[in-house]
């Protein structure tokens, strides 16, 4: 048995698929104890946009430490957390017109939904919250009421209240107004649903299957906001940080957000950190009303204003896109001819293989085909039912290709191809 087995909690998860012991990780792969790469497709769930101890990044970290540089100040000002905010003032927010307020949150991303959700709350004075079918928004309580998935609620016996799901334009939804559907929950004087303080989202929702949001309906959505002054909260703490070839996934839309999470990748490196944007006038809470011990990670500032300035000199967001087309073309040529009952979706270096049609457990059997070819890649959506490729967006063309090569093989072998 092994330490793992005898001293770690059953919770652990992404261990039970890739049964190794890595060791090392640079660029796109991973190294295990045996020496064996593995390819990574997994990117940290998007915590590593930037790939594996990126060296412009690390270069920075080190050098901080060899300074003796500050490495934990609960919210003190310090020169690590006023570079990070003129490089994301001037890089970032002001470049897209956008004056939002920085809220450092707890070191997850979790609890920048909560934080958002507590200040939704306490600007309107309304308790109820929208939330959309197929979102994943954490899983400390207020975030999990705001999830959808069985799975991840059902093993709270508490209650989990004050959350309406409405319907993401999504299978049977694509072709329902659901636009019209809310308006009418909301006219409705018999709805027996309450207006809310904030409708919450994800632009692509990347854990319940990569279903990218059509940007007309981002647009109505931001409309029906503002027509009953409600908020709207996106939640971009997957697929932000240039993920769908802008920084923010909404940019897309042409929206602007009354608030932001953002989390995984806004810290350059994987390491923790979260950040709450929002409107100025939304800026209420008092001194201390929101905190947490570890909501200024200084080594995560130091490599968030590095992985800005990386993103910039090397054009990183052009590269995203150029990848997206490789992707794009690589699904519609190559996976699609394989079996007319599967179907992909994606945006930007987000992707999935939908197996739902023809057999959901696939998925799962894809992924394991993959892991033994040494290419680490997980699954998401309905019934797990979605292989989903999540590339660093630094990924040589190369690799990117060898990657999908080894997609390719594992989706014709469970196929029976």
């Amino acid at each position: 048995m092994s330490i793992f087995e005898e001293l770690e909690s059953e919770v652990r998860s992404y261990c039970r698929s890739f049964p190794t012991v890595f060791d090392k990780a640079e660029g796109s792969w991973y190294t295990d104890r045996d020496g064996v790469r593995y390819l990574d497709f997994f990117d940290g769930a998007g915590a590593l946009n930037y790939g594996h101890n990126n060296p412009y990044l690390m270069d920075k970290v080190v050098e901080y430490i060899r300074e003796k540089g500050i490495t934990h100040a609960l919210d003190l000002s310090t020169t690590a957390k006023e570079a990070f905010l003129t490089t994301f003032r001037d890089e970032i927010l002001a470049p897209r017109g956008l004056d939002h307020k920085v809220m450092f949150c707890g070191s997850t991303g979790t609890n920048a939904v909560e934080a958002a959700l507590k200040l939704a709350r306490k600007v309107k004075g309304r308790d109820t919250i929208f939330a959309f079918s197929g979102a994943f928004h954490g899983m400390s309580l207020g975030a999990l009421a705001a999830t959808s998935d069985r799975a991840s609620r059902q093993s709270l016996r508490g209650s989990l209240n004050n959350v309406v799901f409405m319907p993401y334009p999504y299978g049977f939804n694509e072709s329902f107004d659901t636009i019209g559907y809310m308006r009418n929950v909301l006219e409705d004087d018999h709805s027996g649903v309450a207006k809310p303080a904030a409708v919450i989202l994800e632009t692509v929702q990347a854990e319940g299957g990569v279903i990218v949001a059509p940007e007309q309906w981002l647009r109505d959505l931001r409309q029906l906001c503002d027509d009953y002054d409600i908020l709207m909260i996106v939640d971009d703490i997957q697929v932000g940080c240039g993920r769908t070839g802008n920084f923010f996934s909404f940019e897309r839309a042409g929206i602007v957000p009354d608030m932001i999470t953002l989390s995984k990748s806004i810290s350059g490196a994987g390491l923790p950190m979260s950040l709450l944007l929002m409107r100025p006038a939304l800026d209420v809470f008092t001194p201390g009303e929101h905190n947490g011990t570890f909501r200024g990670n200084q080594l995560a500032f130091v490599a968030g204003k590095a992985a800005i300035e990386f993103m910039k000199e090397t054009d990183l967001l052009a590269a995203v896109r150029r990848k997206e087309q490789i992707v794009r073309d690589f699904m519609t040529n190559e996976i699609l001819p394989l079996d007319e009952r599967l179907s992909v979706r994606g945006i930007g270096l987000i992707w999935g293989i939908e197996f739902g049609a023809i057999d959901p457990a696939l998925s799962k059997k894809a992924s394991q085909r993959c892991f033994e070819n040494k290419l680490v890649i997980e699954r998401a959506g309905r019934q797990d039912s979605v292989l989903k490729p999540l590339p660093a967006l630094t990924i040589p063309e190369e690799d990117l290709m060898k990657g999908l090569e080894i997609v390719k093989e594992a989706v014709s072998f469970v196929l029976g191809k």
